[in-house]
């Protein structure tokens, strides 16, 4: 049992006429009181950011106040406690105060110095955990940014969607091609949510043979079906606490696709072969790479459970449509692979990025990995012309048009990956490219192209 986040105060007292004198102090300046007559057992009902504070006798049977003190300082030592006793013993109060409790009360005390602790210890409280929430915040930002790198403004926006969502209970349905990083997306909402310490369960649907995909996600009894020899948890109640998973879900049959329904609708699982409805508190998080509701038009996938699913959507851009995000993630996976590999960073020539910009990326995140992998082991930066990877020589792609239109088209796309890089004056940036100055002032106009403040640029010339 977990005490109602609701519960202002905690006061415990084993004299029930003290109890009940106090709680009625409290209750009548409209504090929501909880009051107990001994102290075990409190810190297990306390989750770490519960915002109340706790006011306890310290001469009491069994825990006193000052275990008490050091049980729930050990789960969070920014829990304000009150302590109280009826002795006077002032080498009792130094030790308490040493111990971190927020204030020490004599009895017999007025009731307004009660209420002036109390309110002042409440405030600490929300300020504490308000501040705790800020860092928790830029914490997760900092982390979501490290897990999907990029500056496009669809990134940015997906990063916003996803912080915005992990904090809710909602099922989420990821929407993305093939190697888009749809399993990323969903351990950052899994890893950033209230869920973080359960388990995070994934599997990929396509990936279960059809004879086995209903025992592996509901369990099943003993004797359910043929080598059924014992009971099975299933993946759905193994996530139980925490979230599952589930990866390429259009390839669910129509069969098991009616149980997962129900399953979402109703928080139960039932084993094959059993009887017993199991409770599960679990978060569903689903992905696929087809437009769902136009299986559901075609009758490949249920429309009522597309429905259910599509209640919370995010959609993962494509790397073709990420800009440069496709140079910025390829160095932090080349250099990622020189460190696990012991070997010197390498930096990209300006005709790779060129090629690296024009590229479709068809194999998404996952294919520049690949590419990024054997760059960083000094292997030929090679894309093929279909913009699949491939290997060998082709390092250029064709382009559409003549000659003529080829040669300028690479110039710009050139050009243009070398602004993406930082330069401090059009010098540096001349020098990069290996041209006059006059001659990069000519091209950057012929193509429309700008230095980012040419001010600034013709002062470092």
């Amino acid at each position: 049992m977990t005490i109602d986040n609701r519960i202002q105060v905690v006061l415990i007292d084993d004299d029930p006429h003290l109890r009940q004198a106090l709680g009625q102090t409290l209750d009548l300046a409209g504090l929501k009181i909880l009051p107990l007559s001994e102290a075990k057992g409190l810190a297990a009902q306390l989750e770490r950011d519960w915002p109340g504070v706790v006011v306890s006798d310290i001469r009491m049977p069994g825990m006193d106040g000052l275990e008490l003190l050091s049980e729930l300082h050990a789960q969070d030592p920014e829990l304000p406690v009150l302590l109280i006793t009826g002795h006077g013993d002032v080498p009792l109060a130094v030790q308490a105060m040493r111990a971190g409790a927020y204030d020490f009360l004599e009895k017999p005390f007025a009731s307004d110095a009660l209420l002036d602790s109390v309110r002042r210890a409440l405030a600490l409280r929300r300020l504490v955990l308000d501040n705790r929430s800020l860092r928790l915040a830029l914490s997760d930002r900092n982390e979501l940014s490290a897990r999907l790198v990029g500056h496009s403004t669809p990134m940015l926006r997906l990063r916003e969607q996803i912080g915005a969502l992990a904090a809710t209970k909602a099922d989420v349905l990821i929407l993305g091609e093939t190697g888009a990083g749809k399993e990323v997306v969903a351990r950052a909402l899994h890893d950033l949510s209230s869920r973080r310490n359960g388990p995070f369960v994934a599997i990929n649907a396509g990936a279960l043979a059809e004879s086995v995909v209903e025992s592996e996600l509901f369990g099943h009894e003993p004797g359910a079906f043929t080598g059924a020899q014992k009971r099975r948890i299933g993946k759905f109640e193994f996530a139980n606490g925490g979230t599952l998973f589930l990866d390429e879900i259009e390839s669910m049959s129509m069969d098991v696709q009616v149980k997962l329904l129900r399953m979402l609708q109703e928080r139960v699982v039932e084993r094959l072969g059993g009887n017993q409805l199991i409770p599960l508190d679990i978060r569903v998080i689903a992905a696929t790479k087809e437009d769902l509701r136009q299986a559901a038009d075609q009758g490949r996938f249920r429309a009522d459970l597309y429905y259910r699913l599509n209640v919370a959507p995010l959609r993962i851009p494509p790397l073709r449509e990420r800009g440069e995000d496709a140079l910025v993630l390829f160095q932090h996976y080349a250099d990622e692979a020189s460190a696990r590999h012991g070997l010197p960073p390498h930096e990209l020539q300006p005709a790779q990025r060129a090629l690296l910009l024009r590229h479709t990326w068809p194999g998404n995140v996952r294919e520049l990995q690949n590419a990024a992998e054997r760059f960083a082991l000094g292997l030929e930066l090679a894309l093929d012309n279909s913009g699949a990877e491939g290997t060998g020589n082709s390092s250029v792609e064709v382009i559409n048009g003549g000659l003529s239109e080829q040669v300028e088209n690479f110039e710009k796309t050139l050009i243009a990956a070398e602004l993406a890089r930082s330069h401090s004056s059009v010098r540096s940036l001349a020098e990069a490219l290996g041209i006059p100055r006059k001659t990069l002032h000519d091209k950057l106009r012929k193509h429309g192209l700008n230095f980012g403040d040419s001010s600034h640029g013709d002062e470092n010339e």
